[in-house]
């Protein structure tokens, strides 16, 4: 008597759903942690407008801007070879390099100079929460189209960050100068790191962009600074949350987000450091929350969600 045979239909189909189990809770776990980046990056960037208050009041901007660079690249740099990542190399290294002093030396370099007259951080939070709107405008260079829907979140971006710190402003012609030079760099590495090398590793290529960032910024704080630490607790608390949350966790997660998304999309996130930093300078400063902040807050989420709408293919 020939046995019966199983039920291979049945049998493939459990083994098909069983396979794509893990495949499918990967791919979630990959998304749920895409969904995560962004918000986490905003509140890890934002803090370091408030970790730098102290810094630039004990020693000058580019001093602490040298030894935030020097000690993030050699960490960072530390953990690559100790994992073996890859090392850029060649043009690539190149590409790498410049991006790196553009995103790092100039855009933090004018910044914490401009902290260090004594600007308000949320003010210079203002002026760097524009870069989307610059990198919008270039983003033809990367043949991202930019859609009605987003030019309206940038719209709404745009009027969340003034009205984060509309209660705060005050001018002077050296400092606007410097935040403009600050968002130039910004913008500019971000639109050439996403044009030249959107797919580089970003633990070496961190290291790398911090690396070749320290003896710039150091040569110019020899040049216009006296490198002198009047308090060394605060500046080497300042350092230490620099190093270990904005240089390395901060912008390993901006990396990650170029390398998965636009260069125009991922700057969006920018909007809300503004108003995010007004609140951690409440929660942490004891500074007061105006009511503008809130609005700016709830203003620029929206024109984040618009501006990074994706729509759904049929």
């Amino acid at each position: 008597m020939t046995p019966a045979r199983p039920d291979l239909s049945a049998r493939t189909g459990t083994e098909t759903r069983a396979a794509g189990g893990p495949r499918s809770g990967a791919r979630t776990v990959r998304a749920r942690s895409a969904a995560l980046a962004p918000p986490l990056f905003v509140v890890l960037w934002s803090s370091a407008f408030i970790a730098g208050i102290p810094g630039v009041e004990a020693a000058p901007a580019l001093l602490l801007m040298f030894a935030r660079f020097a000690v993030a690249g050699t960490l960072l740099a530390g953990y690559a070879l100790i994992i073996r990542a890859p090392w850029p190399r060649g043009r690539t290294l190149a590409h790498v390099a410049v991006s790196g002093l553009l995103m790092q030396a100039v855009q933090f370099g004018s910044f914490y100079t401009v902290l260090g007259m004594g600007f308000p951080a949320a003010v210079i939070s203002l002026v760097q929460g524009l870069s989307p709107i610059v990198v919008a405008l270039a983003a033809r260079l990367l043949g991202e189209p930019v859609t009605g829907r987003q030019w309206l979140g940038f719209a709404l971006g745009a009027s969340g960050v003034l009205l984060a710190v509309a209660d705060r402003v005050s001018l002077s012609a050296w400092g606007v100068v410097l935040c403009l030079v600050g968002l130039a760099g910004l913008s500019a590495g971000t639109l050439y790191q996403k044009r030249f090398v959107p797919d580089m590793d970003v633990r070496t290529g961190t290291a790398t962009q911090l690396l070749v960032s320290a003896p710039a910024v150091g040569l110019a704080c020899l040049a216009v600074e006296t490198p002198r630490v009047s308090d060394w607790a605060a500046f080497g608390g300042s350092v230490a949350w620099m190093v270990l949350v904005n240089s390395i966790a901060a912008f390993l997660l901006l990396n990650a987000m170029l390398a998965r998304s636009s260069a125009s999309r991922v700057s969006t996130v920018f909007f809300l450091t503004p108003a995010v930093t007004a609140v951690l300078a409440w929660l942490l400063a004891g500074q007061s929350l105006h009511p503008l902040a809130v609005a700016g807050l709830a203003l620029g989420g929206a024109g984040v969600l618009l501006a990074n709408h994706r729509p759904r293919l049929r």
